[in-house]
């Protein structure tokens, strides 16, 4: 009998992590501690496992705590059925796999009303069972034994007897087991474009007699096939290896003893087992296989994207003049203060078909005067090149910086709850100006109040899993939160729910307290806010900041429950905790083995020495001007092959990169043109927001499409 693992072996073994890191870990999980709480501030517990190994830990515990779950019925359901026999229920009990649990239940499944239940009805099973052991001589004289009034003659006794052969092969573990690996191995996935559809399936001419190994198939590719097939564009089908799948569905259900005659009826019904019962199902498994492992690469690069989009480099405390372009109605401005509040809006229209340059013109230049502006925010949709081509012609004061600032899901933050309750007394168009400012005063600030989905970066985001997409997005969006840390006199609801145990309700109390008590003088007075316990409490104050706090620490990762070490340092260097922040010399004096306990290790002593060093310090790099577009480009009639242009990375793809080049299209850099060396991954070779050069190697007008290379080109 195989030893049953324990809960945290078994995660262990299945994430090929250390038990000893992953049994504090579901302790700590178990106990309400978060995943960004654990990863920062209990690293001597799990042996400094970090977020995403924890998150794995955490999916993982649940997916066996499901297992569990649907082990415990299969075992009731079987041994009710009296058919438990010690070898099967160790095989139940030992294995890790959903899949493989699922085989062993398949015999003893309830099932419906199936041709095998017929014949069982019938009386057949006894033939079935004599023909399948193999020793039968003569199966049509011992088929007479069981004609009936249901049963008229040996023909159909034989028949029912093979169909009841088809769902034992069917339901056997090992059967489906060895045909599951030359499925995986062998199975190609093609495609054509349906009949009558070659004009509607443009887009999909690729597709078009396409034939591939499903295994290594990109998941780009799947996902663009499948969305083809749902729009009745393209038909799909599954092709394994059929000869080598009947073969070795036969070398397991006929004995080698058995007679001619067995063996022949044998393999008639794994043939129809084959056809009828196993390949339809092992080709559902291999679609959900495909589908999981696409969606999975597909919401891992979107997370990726996103995380890069959050943690663009914020403008802090700049005051900002931030322009919605538009064409007929004109350009939205409103002018924002260091923290984003609004202290104007108003319309200018610089472009078709007004052309009113001159009073535009006049009035940016006072606009810009009477509010001390620092720098300007130009959203990048309708009318957006044109704008900033105006803007920047117009000779404003030096030290004015111009930044072209992505816009996606502005409208719909504008329309939001979460918009009318910050700006009740401003219209959509207003809000949406006020979100484009405020994204470059803080980019991570702003994005949270959008749902990810709509912020504009990754692929097929529409076509995944979208709970599964949801949970990474929300994971993505904690995490970067978490890391950059959260000021909580300015920090909005939104952006406080996704801190450390907070949570929205939390979220909404915190704020309603300080609108009523005004800005929290130091993290302890967080206590005070109704409902929001010591739990809550040791889970977010370490990633809350309050700049204006008497106590430097305040200001910093250090987590309270450690405000007490760094006071020993600075006693025994007999200064102040204000006076040893950021003093390097003194910081470097410091013998971090003289604070070392049996709850604070070297890890979490020198995440405090990190955030002495730098008090307050933003982990997010400071931000660059927009690129500037070449002026002799402003639509893709413009753009001719073997120009080369700057561009800025705006979205990334698995098989790509695409690069806006200052017209409507982004050009799309292949994978293959980004590098003389092989590129694995685009996120090798660039991030969003980058500026890069590329050259023209293509135009297809006809679909608006733009191929690009960074080969050979100077960056």
């Amino acid at each position: 009998m195989t030893p049953r693992h324990t809960l945290a072996e078994s995660v262990a073994l299945t994430t090929s992590l250390p038990l000893r890191g992953v049994a504090a870990t579901i302790s700590l999980l178990d106990e309400g501690a978060t995943i960004p709480f654990i990863s920062r501030y209990r690293k001597e517990a799990t042996g400094e496992l970090d977020e995403v190994q924890i998150a794995h830990i955490a999916k993982e515990t649940s997916r066996l705590r499901e297992l569990e779950k649907r082990r415990e019925y299969v075992l009731s359901t079987i041994e009710a059925s009296g058919k438990l026999t010690p070898d099967l229920k160790n095989q139940i009990e030992t294995t890790l796999d959903a899949t493989e649990l699922e085989d062993l239940f398949a015999p003893f499944r309830p099932k419906k009303r199936t041709r095998a239940a017929i014949a069982r009805e019938r009386g057949l099973e006894p033939l079935a069972a004599m023909i399948m052991s193999g020793r039968c001589s003569d199966a049509v004289r011992a088929s007479k034994r069981f004609i009936n009034k249901d049963v008229p003659d040996s023909e159909s006794a034989i028949a029912g007897a093979k169909d009841i052969m088809a769902e034992w092969i069917s339901d056997n573990a090992r059967v489906r087991g060895r045909l599951r690996k030359i499925f995986s191995r062998t199975t190609r996935i093609e495609s054509q474009i349906s009949k009558g559809k070659e004009q509607e399936a443009s887009n999909y001419a690729n597709y078009n007699g396409f034939s591939r190994p499903l295994g290594s198939l990109p998941s780009h590719n799947y996902l663009a096939i499948r969305r083809g097939e749902r729009e009745g564009l393209l038909k799909v089908t599954l092709d394994p290896d059929n000869v080598k799948a009947l073969d070795e569905l036969n070398r397991i259900a006929v004995r080698r003893d058995a007679t001619d005659e067995c063996a022949s009826l044998i393999g008639e019904a794994a043939a129809d087992s084959y056809r009828r019962l196993i390949r339809p199902g092992l080709e559902t498994e291999m679609h959900a296989s495909a589908k999981a492992r696409a969606d999975s690469e597909a919401i891992a690069l979107f997370g990726s994207n996103l995380e890069q989009l959050l943690l663009t480099p914020p403008l802090s405390r700049k005051r900002i003049l931030a322009i919605d372009p538009g064409y007929r109605t004109g350009c939205k401005v409103v002018c924002l203060d260091q923290q984003g509040n609004l202290l104007h809006h108003d319309v200018i229209y610089p472009v078709p078909p007004r052309n009113d340059i001159s009073g535009s013109e006049s009035k940016i230049k006072s606009l810009v005067s009477r509010y001390e502006i620092d720098a300007i925010a130009i959203g990048n949709g309708t009318a957006g090149r044109e704008t900033e081509t105006f803007i920047r012609s117009i000779g404003l004061p030096d030290g004015i910086s111009i930044h072209s600032v992505n816009e996606s899901g502005a409208s719909i933050y504008s329309a939001s709850a979460i918009a009318r309750e910050e700006l009740p007394d401003q219209d959509v168009t207003v809000r949406g100006a006020v979100s484009i400012g405020r994204r470059l005063l803080d980019p991570l600030a702003e994005l949270v109040k959008i749902d990810p989905q709509s912020i504009g970066v990754g692929q097929y985001q529409h076509d995944v899993d979208q709970t599964a997409l949801r949970e990474a997005l929300d994971f993505t969006v904690s995490s970067c939160v978490n890391r950059v840390g959260v000021n909580l006199n300015t920090a909005s609801a939104r952006l406080l729910s996704y801190v450390s145990g907070i949570g929205p309700a939390t979220a909404s109390k915190i704020v309603e307290y300080r609108r009523i008590n005004g800005d929290f003088k130091s993290r302890s007075d967080l206590k005070k806010v109704p409902r929001l316990g010591d739990k809550t409490y040791q889970q977010c104050a370490g990633f809350l900041r309050i700049p204006e706090s008497g106590n430097t620490l305040d200001n910093t990762a250090v987590h309270p429950q450690d405000y007490k070490i760094v006071e020993r340092m600075a006693k025994d260097l007999n200064v102040g905790v204000g006076q040893l922040a950021a003093n390097s010399g003194l910081i470097d004096s410091i013998d971090l083995s003289r604070y070392v306990t049996d709850e604070r290790g070297l890890p979490t002593l020198r995440d405090i020495i990190s955030e002495l060093r730098k008090p307050g310090r933003d982990p997010r790099t400071e931000s660059e001007q927009s690129t500037v577009y070449s002026p002799d480009i402003k639509s893709i009639e413009d753009v001719q092959p073997g120009m080369e242009l700057t561009g800025t990375v705006n979205n990334i793809t698995a098989f790509g990169a695409f690069v806006d080049i200052g017209i409507k299209e982004s050009g799309l850099v292949h994978v293959s043109q980004m590098s003389e060396r092989y590129v694995s991954s685009p996120l090798d070779v660039v991030c969003l927001n980058k500026r890069v050069r590329v050259r023209i190697l293509d135009v297809d007008l006809s679909r608006k499409r733009i191929s690009l290379t960074m080969k050979g080109v100077t960056q």
